[in-house]
């Protein structure tokens, strides 16, 4: 069953004049974001999934948000001390 987030993923080097800096920021910024987005539908997944009995399921999607979070974690202290630098 196909779910209703589409990826629309450019990794390719998009941000010719910018410089590594400004590139990293944006890619992690990008990153924060998606997985804000993947987390969320992962939870949304997760109470869908225990609402229709599959509870060990649903608590696995539960995990793979947390996991989307811990990610999130790391990158935010990365751009932290790039914008420190």
């Amino acid at each position: 069953m196909p779910d209703d987030h589409h990826h629309h993923h450019h990794h390719h080097d998009s941000h010719g004049e910018l410089s590594f800096d400004e590139k990293i920021t944006k890619m992690l910024s990008h990153w924060i974001k998606h997985n804000e987005d993947h987390a969320s539908n992962y939870r949304n997944w997760a109470e869908k999934a225990k609402a229709n009995g599959m509870d060990k399921a649903g608590i696995l999607l539960e995990d793979a948000a947390d996991m989307s979070v811990a990610i999130n974690e790391k990158f935010e202290a990365a751009l932290t001390l790039i914008k420190e630098k």
